[in-house]
Order: C-alpha cells, then structure tokens, then sequence
C-alpha cells in the first residue's frame, strides 16, 4: 500500500477524482451523459497520440512531428480515396494512414540513430517538411465529400443514453478503438523484450548495448509505432468531424506532452506506464472541458495546458532528484 501511496499515477487519480468532483460541484452539467461522453470521444484521439509519444519519451527521445504526420496521413488517404472513388470498408483508410504514419516515422528514427541528431530538431524538421511537401504538392482544400466508409464510422455508437431534457447522448465507437489500442500498448511494453528494451534505451544507450539490445531497431519500434499511431488518430478525427483540413490537430502536441510527463513519464527517458499516460491524459481533457463549461475562452486553454506541462515538469525533475 505505501508503494501505491508514492506512485505518481496515484497523487494523478487523486488530483483527477478532486478536480471532477469540483466541476461537478460548480456545474452539475459536468456529470451528464453528453459531457462525459464528449470526454471520453476527445480523449481517444488524444490519448492514442499520447501512447505512441509514451513509447518515445520512454525510450529517452521527444516527437514533435505527430500532428504533421497525422494530418499528411489522413489528407493524402482521404485525397487519394476520394480520386479513385473508393466505396470499401473503413479498413482501407486506416491501413494506408497506418503505413504513410509508420512511414514518416521511421524516417525520424533513420535520422536520429544513424547520424545521432537530437530528436527534437528533428521532428521538428520532418513536421516542417511534410507540411510544406502538403500544402505544394498534395493542396490545402477542405475535402468534405470523404469515403462513405469515413461517414458511417463517425455515426457508429455503442451506446446511447436518454438524458433528463429527452436528449440522446452517444458513446462512439472511437473509445473502442483507443481501449484496443492501450491494451495492446501495455502488453508490448509490459511483457515483451522490445518492451523492455524501450525502458532500458532510455535509462542508459550504451548499457543497453551491452546487455544485447538492439538500439537502432528499439528506436525504429519506437518512432514508427508514434507514426502508425498518429495516422490512426488521424483517420478518427477527420470521420468524426466529416472533413479533412490541413490546419487539424495544430499545436496538439503539447498536449499530447503534458498528458504523457504529468502521468509520471520522465521527460528523459527511462520512466513512465500506460496507465499514468490514460490519467494524464484524462485530466488534460477534463480541464479542457470544465474550462469550456465555464465559458472561460478556449484561447485560456493553452495557457492552463502550459502551465500544467511546467508543473509536471518540475515535479518530475524534483523527484528524480530525490532519489
């Protein structure tokens, strides 16, 4: 019990549990149906950005591009589609948004292991490139008549509710999708070597080596596992608003970065769980949605987004140095 008592996804649930029950308290519409179910559709677009950004921090890097990659994923599927009429299942979108993300991705890890250049510069770089490469060669409309496949995910529920004013509040089917997705996250991560061997990456390069990892290959599964899960999120989020825009999903990573350091991951690497990443993730969204229902403007949000990231980053910090 004392372990669970100092672990930082417990003081997370605690700080999420007293912040909920404080938004209940001062707006009662806080615990609707429609509300909660609102949190959980926003968070699993979040929150499976937020897996694939778990896998890299862990493994002692940063990926700035995920929104980029996303977005080109997404767009040129949905333009490529759109071309050649595709009339298919939903299967096809996301395989191919899937592999355009892997792709990219990889192409972080090429960059980072071979020549040894720090992450950040150059996600930052591939995030700028296939932005510019979109916009020049790909185009920058609105594509609004998507496959019908894209249309028929976005009104696939697996719950409604009847609420008190007669209005039907539905559960989309995306929560599923980030439910199989964090499930499949923690396993790889939790009982597989490579798992392991994204822990011991980030804790110390040249030990890993010694003990036999593979850290070119460790940081390959990491980047291209960030990609495939970016262009995934990609494919939900442009279904579930009905159209895809090449400014979608700006400056979400941020908060992609805060979820996953103030679930407890190291921002250096080596430390962090799945299930701190969900609580971390949780409270992200569930300030987002208190500051909404208490009409303070949405450009506040980054500033309380901000300044939780500086909070989370100083606790961590202040704990590593602890021990």
């Amino acid at each position: 019990m004392s372990k669970i008592l100092y672990r930082t996804e417990f003081h997370v649930f605690v700080i999420l549990a007293l912040f909920s029950l404080l938004c209940g308290y001062i707006n009662a519409g806080f615990w609707s149906p429609l509300n909660l179910f609102s949190i959980l559709k926003s968070t699993s677009t979040i929150g499976i950005m937020a897996l694939g950004m778990l896998m890299v921090i862990v493994a002692g890097g940063i990926d700035i591009s995920i929104p980029a990659v996303a977005v080109f994923a997404v767009y040129s599927t949905s333009k490529f589609l759109v071309s050649i009429k595709y009339a298919g299942g939903i299967w096809v979108p996301f395989l191919m948004a899937i592999l355009i993300g892997a792709l990219l991705g990889c192409l972080n890890a090429f960059f980072i292991s071979k020549y040894r250049l720090a992450p950040l510069i150059v996600t930052l770089a591939i995030a700028s490139a296939v932005t510019g490469f979109l916009r020049t060669f790909i185009g920058s409309t609105v594509i609004a008549n998507l496959p019908r496949s894209m249309f028929d995910f976005s009104r696939t529920n697996i719950l409604s509710v009847t609420q008190a004013d007669g209005s039907v509040a539905r559960l989309s089917v995306a929560v599923v999708v980030f439910a199989v997705i964090t499930v499949l996250v923690w396993l790889l991560m939790n009982y597989t070597t490579p798992g392991r061997g994204l822990y011991a990456l980030g804790n110390d390069p040249v030990a890993a080596e010694r003990i036999g990892f593979n850290t070119k290959r460790i940081q390959f599964m990491a980047y291209g596992l960030s990609g495939a899960l970016a262009g995934i999120t990609g494919v939900i989020h442009v279904s579930l608003i009905r159209q895809a825009n090449i400014r979608d999903l700006e400056g979400v990573e941020m908060e992609v970065i805060a979820a996953v350091v103030l679930g407890g991951a190291s921002i250096t690497g080596g430390r962090g769980t799945v299930i701190g990443t969900l609580l971390g993730v949780f409270l992200i969204m569930v300030i987002k949605g208190s500051l909404i229902l208490m009409g303070i403007p949405s450009s506040w949000q980054k500033v309380v987004i901000g300044a939780v990231l500086i909070a989370a980053t100083v606790v961590t910090s202040l704990r590593k140095k602890s021990f």
